[in-house]
């Protein structure tokens, strides 16, 4: 992603663009396309945020490949021509548009504030993405037998929240060695049992 420039002001989001190293004539330009949105201009997560009562809507950030507007419910919006792009397979509702120059954004201007307008619409209805519990992700067998074993460590995945337990299923699974999943799993019994997720 895109290094966070030094010192970003939450409060005013024109240190981010003031900042910003790589993308900045793009970042420029899908800044003025978002504000034409009348949404509350925000920092979060270190990137440019826009807002309708609180909510977020869409925001702006910046890879090594490309620069793009991430929707956080794409998965909800109509898109015929399939421009939205799902980052992983791990990614449930959040949907993005890449893009690689300043001429490609230009080019898509029209198409770049419609979804923006629908991604407002979409959240004033306050529907929600209906996303997979942590019950329907997969349990590694190798994990499922040492919590069997370990009823005090069962009990502290059991009491993390769903995001943390859902991280550490996912990159459990995402090892395709059974020792390289044994290895993953020994390493992190200790955070397990702190109460800490993965990235903690």
């Amino acid at each position: 992603m895109e290094p966070k420039p030094k010192k970003t002001d939450t409060k005013n989001p024109n240190s981010f663009f003031d900042g910003v190293k790589s993308w900045k004539k793009e970042f420029q330009i899908l800044r003025s396309i978002a504000l034409e949105s009348k949404l509350t201009e925000e920092i979060k997560w270190g990137q440019p945020c826009y807002t309708w009562n609180g909510q977020n809507v869409f925001l702006l950030h910046g890879f090594k490949e490309y620069v793009a507007v991430l929707f956080f419910k794409g998965a909800l919006l109509k898109d015929p021509k399939q421009i939205l792009i799902q980052q992983t397979k791990n990614v449930q509702a959040a949907r993005q548009m890449r893009f690689q120059s300043a001429e490609q954004i230009t080019k898509s201007k029209n198409t770049i504030k419609a979804f923006m307008k629908d991604a407002i619409e979409l959240e004033k209805t306050g529907k929600k993405p209906i996303l997979k519990k942590t019950s329907e992700y997969e349990v590694p067998e190798e994990f499922l037998r040492i919590l069997e074993q370990n009823p005090k460590l069962q009990t502290a995945f059991s009491e993390l929240t769903p995001g943390r337990q859902r991280g550490y299923l996912l990159f459990f699974n995402s090892a395709k060695r059974k020792e390289t999943r044994e290895e993953r799993i020994t390493k992190h019994i200790p955070h397990i049992l702190n109460g800490k997720g993965l990235n903690d």
